[in-house]
């Protein structure tokens, strides 16, 4: 008897244990809309969110004066973020900065998203520019400057929430348009091997544009273009250069409407008109066919296409306040898109 009693005791303790598991599985899926871990894997530290050593293992010159840089995650990390399929960012600090007023020196601290996919074991890719040195700047000179061996003090951003959710798998959208400018091609290139990631049931189709000046500025351009040829049908992309060359004989200029036209999905209102005989759209028919586009490069650029961010009040320790989308305005306001369907990156 006594024996039956421990039995039933063990089993019921079990039972309990599952349920409370179960149920903080399906509570997370309902917060994220995600049904992968929201809680970090065994091998993610728990200082994740604070800066930690990153070391240099190779680098590339990608064009005149930016470079790819391929860096080792912290010890003991898998992934830079618990979760393998998030867009992420990462903070870099630069301690022989200078301040962009005073030019004292003043720790510094810059942004880059990774050309990486999230789920890349043990490395981070970062594409940097080598901007000409000023008060206020220099990062981006120093992490192009380091040597393999050596080490930057990084952490990880909070995600980024675009209209309310930081994911963009899961067959979120229907078409995804990217529009980049120089260095402002690198997190679009993290959201399109994310949304062409094997494991991804979706059929989301991708269109990247990208304008530089002259056609060795491309940056990214092997990869983008074996890319479009190894999903050909899903991923599209397109150049433009602003710089006059004679012998090019693809797309020019910063922007318009046309280029628009030509080298993003539509807007959401006139997806389902353009796309009515599609096969691969069948499944949709009847459904509100759904347009996302992201924009991203130098604030004038960005301005050009979509109007410009805004900024929230600085924070208490003096770091800018955190941006604000503001209105919809430029090219693609011209072109039909509505604010909902269009992030400032």
């Amino acid at each position: 008897m006594f024996l039956y009693t421990i039995g039933f005791l063990t089993v019921l303790l079990l039972l309990v244990n599952f349920h409370i598991c179960t149920s903080e599985v399906t509570q997370s899926c309902a917060v994220t809309g995600s049904c992968s871990s929201t809680k970090p894997s065994a091998s993610t530290p728990v200082n994740a969110n604070k800066m930690q050593t990153y070391k240099l293992l190779q680098k590339w010159q990608k064009s005149p004066n930016s470079w790819m840089l391929r860096f080792s995650l912290p010890l003991g990390q898998t992934y830079l973020h618990p979760d393998p399929m998030m867009p992420t960012c990462i903070s870099v600090q630069y301690n022989n900065g200078t301040d962009e007023i005073s030019g004292n020196p003043k720790p510094l601290k810059k942004s880059y998203s990774p050309i990486s996919h999230p789920n890349t074991k043990h490395t981070v890719d970062l594409l940097v520019k080598a901007y000409p040195p000023r008060n206020g700047g220099g990062v981006g000179a120093y992490l192009c400057s380091l040597n393999v061996g050596e080490s930057i003090q990084s952490k990880l951003k909070p995600p980024r929430l675009m209209h309310g959710s930081p994911y963009v798998s899961n067959h979120r959208w229907d078409e995804v348009g990217l529009v980049a400018a120089g260095t402002g091609v690198a997190p679009l290139l993290q959201i399109v091997r994310i949304l062409l990631d094997p494991k991804e049931d979706s059929k989301t189709r991708v269109k990247l544009l990208c304008i530089h000046r002259y056609e060795e500025d491309i940056l990214m351009k092997e990869e983008i273009d074996a890319l479009a040829k190894e999903h050909e049908g899903r991923f599209m992309v397109t150049y433009s250069l602003t710089g006059g060359e004679q012998h090019w004989t693809g797309l020019t200029g910063r922007g318009s409407v046309e280029m628009a036209r030509k080298a993003l999905p539509p807007p959401s209102s006139l997806h389902n008109n353009i796309h009515e005989n599609d096969a691969d759209m069948d499944e949709k028919k009847g459904d509100a066919a759904k347009t996302m586009i992201l924009v991203c490069g130098p604030d004038g650029f960005v301005d050009t296409w979509a109007g410009p961010v805004g900024r929230a009040p600085p924070k208490a320790d003096g770091t800018k306040g955190a941006k604000i989308q503001g209105p919809l305005l430029g090219i693609l306001k011209e072109a039909g898109y509505d604010a909902s369907e269009v992030f400032k990156y």
